[in-house]
């Protein structure tokens, strides 16, 4: 996993409530064993047509949200199942921090084990992140999770948006330093190797690959 300190670009607004895993990546794609790879079947259903073609109606697919590191979404966002292929899909998509009134649980504690982001701000404040990337697409958009912040500049008569936002201390320590499970685990490779070569001969070990 690599660290995220602060992330910033354009915003791609999925302007919806409860939108639940299996429309972040539909169940039809998950025969795959690996983690990578689910980045094209993101949002599969909304965002292909029935032959294939991309939806050009559909936020990922204009040019203006193109690439874009954020996305901004509805309450309750990433409830259902608890499949980590959600998440695994929406960071091989390229993003690295979503910005939400609420997350389902699970899958904002996934979120953390993949390098996103997960902010959670007053829905006040992310309808006002929809208008402003409404007026204009390119307004940017900041996340600090250093100071806990998300800052967008003002467009137009639109105030721009400058809020904290709380996040739990572990998440916040393995996200900056890059830490997954594994990650976490080889922090303690020495103390894992002394153990098991002080370990008693005669129970059971796992063989060296």
């Amino acid at each position: 996993m690599e660290p995220v300190s602060v992330v910033s670009g354009r915003a791609c607004p999925i302007d919806a409530n409860d939108v639940d895993t299996d429309q972040i990546i539909p169940k039809q794609y998950l025969k795959r064993v690996e983690r990578t790879g689910f980045g094209p079947y993101a949002f599969a259903e909304w965002r292909y047509l029935d032959d294939g073609s991309p939806n050009p109606d559909f936020e990922m697919n204009k040019p203006e949200h193109a690439g874009a590191p954020i996305m901004v979404a509805g309450r309750n966002f990433g409830c259902g199942s608890s499949r980590e292929h959600a998440p695994w899909a929406l960071e091989d998509a390229g993003f690295r921090a979503i910005i939400a009134p609420s997350f389902a649980d699970i899958f904002r504690n996934n979120c953390g084990k993949v390098g996103i982001v997960a902010v959670e701000v007053d829905e006040a404040v992310v309808r006002q992140l929809f208008d402003l990337v409404a007026a204009d697409p390119a307004v940017q958009v900041t996340v600090d999770l250093e100071a806990q912040r998300v800052t967008a500049a003002p467009v137009g008569e639109l105030p721009g948006v400058d809020v904290g936002f709380d996040i739990h201390p572990h998440t916040r320590h393995c996200l900056l330093n890059g830490l997954d499970d594994i990650g976490m685990t080889l922090q303690h490779a020495d103390a894992i190797a002394e153990f098991e070569a002080n370990r008693e001969a005669w129970r059971p070990k796992v063989p060296a690959r």
